[in-house]
């Protein structure tokens, strides 16, 4: 493992990592060999997600692995993206679930809750016993927020909501899903959960890629919320956008796992391919 670190480390980036990263990085390597890599293949080729893997990755605190408190593992934000990077070097899908759970659906509550949701919904979601999901984007609306077509009413104390989201990770799986919509001020966050009468998910089949990844349609209709379902700190556009770029962070780290492994394979190839085309001792190609 260290020399092919080492093999590909050709700007000596290794040497800027503290040894708590270095660990933090090898650890989940070597869970991703052990667990993810003898199985994710079939995963992706019947458009499957391993559920299977999320208790053992809340166990090493791998959701919600840089926040601090509410039962988090409180890395740093290196070691996350080490961690987001090895886990695309196995697949994209997985590191999706992993930053879905974290950087977005956890930061929001984290980032912009109240401290009874916090306590409600964090140490369950660290612990792998709630999933969460993102519902931002929208059929005509990608991460677009302002384009926003979800509508959200208030209705004596409560609220009463109303929209579809679309290609959301985690969807039919999320026991918890953060919702955005418009009120008359401007935007703002919801937490409901699964089951609430009007609220549905429907996966999307036939994906081309990221097929080991659960993505869904959630459909809201006259979702009726009291106020202890608002996220009393989003006020604004800058709220989703924010937990956009959290996860983005994680994202481009998971890049370079997802171009590491493309490295890998086309050398491997290119090797095979050579010793293929050797010539048997004693004859001579033509």
């Amino acid at each position: 493992m260290a020399d092919l670190m080492k093999d590909l480390d050709f700007f000596n980036l290794d040497e800027l990592l503290s040894d708590e990263e270095k660990m933090t990085r090898d650890t989940v390597k070597q869970f991703v060999e052990r667990e993810v890599i003898p199985d994710i293949e079939r995963h992706f080729a019947d458009a499957t997600f391993p559920t299977r893997l999320v208790p053992l990755m809340a166990e090493m605190g791998i959701l919600g692995a840089n926040m601090k408190g509410y039962g988090c593992a409180g890395m740093n934000n290196v070691a996350y993206g080490l961690i987001m990077q090895e886990l695309e070097a196995a697949d994209s899908g997985l590191r999706s679930f992993a930053s879905v759970q974290s950087a977005l659906s956890m930061h929001a509550i984290y980032a912009f809750g109240s401290e009874q949701q916090k306590q409600r919904y964090l140490p369950e979601m660290a612990r792998g016993k709630l999933l969460g999901c993102f519902g931002l984007t929208e059929p005509d609306h990608g991460s677009d927020a302002g384009g926003m077509e979800t509508r959200v009413k208030r209705d004596g104390r409560g609220w009463v909501l109303n929209g579809v989201k679309r290609w959301i990770t985690n969807g039919s799986i999320a026991d918890v899903a953060i919702i955005w919509a418009k009120v008359d001020e401007g935007i703002t966050g919801f937490l409901v959960d699964k089951g609430t009468p009007g609220f549905t998910a429907h996966d999307i089949k036939g994906k081309f890629s990221m097929r080991a990844s659960i993505t869904s349609e959630l459909v809201l209709e006259d979702v009726r919320l009291d106020d202890g379902a608002r996220l009393p700190e989003a006020r604004g556009l800058r709220a989703p956008l924010a937990c956009l770029t959290q996860a983005r962070y994680g994202i481009a780290w998971g890049a370079v796992g997802a171009a590491r492994t493309c490295y890998r394979c086309a050398l491997d190839y290119a090797k095979s391919r050579r010793q293929l085309s050797r010539p048997l001792a004693g004859y001579q190609l033509v």
